[in-house]
């Protein structure tokens, strides 16, 4: 009458269930609800069979062995066990530190203590202050500039406290140790966070450390969430389950929700945007899964819009998501140029005998001048000239015709692996994206910007999509959104994506952080050819 089936990976010592086939399900409802529990595509094919639940009136479902059992919830709670240390630690270091610098020695005697002591008893209100900035709540962990953005909260606040409490003690603190110690506790706090992010975005990909996720919804709306969850497995989103509404009251059997949670252990639900889930059915939803201690998300119908773009507005009790326009205008892009001004005569100024060494390896190397240019279409499709540090043979436009037979793309770019136009030198460059590097000068001119989508050619242009269009809105960058997503190595429909989100949502904070990524992501070389 009944059967599991289940296959457990062990990654890095956890145990995961990866795998659990029901064969056969029951549900108490006038509605019949299916359930697809989906195989994780490293393991073996599952059963081909399931049998289509069917309505029985005593019992729900019925499994051999519980899948809850394996459920792997303890990383959280070891994963800010770990932060929480890590974050005394940097304010302790700090306080070292600083000492070491304004006194030359951590024994220095501060009213009738010293301030050795008062730098360890700083680390109980540090780390109170970082938990009443929610700098540990689960949703901020792991992804996004959110948490970042909440240890800067605390630095602020922790900040304020030793000022009132010294005032109020009448504690005579060093400022210039206070004014050292503080900034340091902040940046190793960041580089803490940032460290063990990394390390939770491998055991992620590794399978560990994940959230086991219910998809809810609609076969195709359900799929379709399922596959932007698996091409972002730093999420830490893992589906072990799909639970799709079927008959002609489709939001009726999503009460039961409950019950295929507990089938698969599963601790959270994300919901897909489908006809068949209503409000009443959602919100009668959330109601059963009030004290299980299980995420609630729900995937809205308008995507690719980022946070701050979306602001709630309830109205009679309804919550309606105001999305804001994007900004192409206004302060943020005079700060944006002015970023891009200080920074580029900076890396230009740092740079100029790295620059004039790669020159003269061009020319050395190969026949033809140092520099190649190129016309480009820039922000709102006025064209300009874009340099570079010549890669290829000086034929190389020539020789295009005869290769587009060999094209890679899936779109309306030229790819090609192993281009026999690339020289030796050329080669070595763009595995660095040396080669891009003269395009600081357009930065400097107004024609680019450090971060933008990728400026196109003309006839790549003109076989644009009118959606794609959109790319153009704003100036088109050294680096960008997709340059660290993958670079070479995504599709044209990807790419084109992620050039359209940066287009919609950009920020100088996402500014900051592709910056940020694409140092590694150069230092990596990966995607490039």
């Amino acid at each position: 009458m009944k059967a599991a089936w289940q296959q457990s990976l062990d990654t890095g010592g956890v145990p995961l269930l990866d795998y659990v086939d029901l064969r056969r399900a029951e549900v108490h409802d006038t509605v019949p609800l299916d359930l697809d529990l989906d195989l994780h595509p490293t393991l073996p094919a599952r059963p081909s069979v399931i049998p289509t639940p069917r309505v029985q009136t005593e019992r729900a479902f019925e499994v051999v062995q519980d899948a809850a059992t394996d459920r792997p919830a303890s990383w959280m709670r070891w994963y800010v066990a770990a932060l929480i240390c890590l974050d005394a630690v940097a304010v302790v270091v700090a306080g070292l530190l600083a000492l070491l610098v304004r006194f030359g020695t951590v024994d220095q005697p501060l009213k009738g203590t010293t301030y050795m002591l008062f730098v360890l008893a700083a680390t109980v209100p540090w780390v109170g202050i970082m938990a009443a900035s929610r700098a540990y709540e689960q949703r901020y962990l792991g992804l996004g500039s959110e948490e970042f953005r909440r240890v800067g909260n605390a630095v602020v606040r922790f900040t304020t406290l030793i000022a009132v409490v010294a005032y109020l003690l009448k504690i005579d603190v060093a400022r210039g140790m206070v004014a050292l110690a503080l900034p340091l506790c902040a940046v190793l706090t960041l580089v803490q966070r940032y460290v063990a992010r990394q390390v939770l975005h491998r055991l992620r990909g590794a399978g560990a450390a994940c959230h086991r996720v219910l998809l809810v919804g609609e076969e195709g709306s359900a799929k379709a969430l399922q596959q932007r969850l698996l091409a972002s497995p730093h999420a830490g989103l893992r589906v072990v389950g799909r639970c799709s509404p079927v008959g002609r009251d489709q939001g009726g059997s999503l009460a039961h929700v409950r019950e295929a949670i507990e089938l698969v252990g599963a601790d959270t639900v994300a919901v897909a945007h489908s006809p068949g889930v209503t409000p009443e059915s959602l919100r009668r939803m959330a109601w059963a899964l009030e004290d299980t201690g299980v995420d609630l998300l729900v995937a809205p119908a308008f995507t690719d819009v980022a946070g701050p773009r979306i602001h709630v507005r309830p109205v009679s009790g309804l919550p309606l998501l105001q999305i804001a326009s994007p900004q192409f205008t206004g302060a943020g892009k005079v700060v944006k140029r002015a970023i891009d001004i200080a920074a580029t005569l900076l890396l230009l100024t740092v740079l100029a005998p790295g620059l004039l060494v790669v020159a003269l390896l061009v020319v050395i190397t190969s026949r033809g001048p140092a520099l190649f240019s190129q016309q480009r279409i820039g922000r709102d499709g006025r064209p300009f000239k874009l340099y570079k540090f010549r890669s290829m043979c000086v034929d190389a436009e020539q020789r295009r015709q005869e290769l587009l037979a060999h094209n890679e793309s899936d779109g309306v770019l030229f790819k090609m692996r192993e281009d026999p136009r690339v020289t030796r030198v050329g080669r070595w460059m763009r595995r660095f994206s040396i080669d891009e590097l003269p395009q600081l000068v357009n930065v400097l001119r107004g024609q680019m910007s450090l971060v933008g989508p990728r400026p196109p050619l003309p006839s790549e242009v003109a076989q644009y999509e009118k959606h794609v269009h959109r790319r153009l809105l704003v100036t088109p960058g050294l680096t960008g959104l997709w340059q660290v997503s993958g670079r070479s190595d995504l599709s044209w429909e990807e790419s084109v994506r992620l050039d359209l989100y940066y287009v919609e949502n950009w920020s100088v904070a996402m500014d900051a952080e592709i910056l940020w990524k694409t140092m590694f992501a150069v230092l990596r070389g990966s995607g490039a050819h």
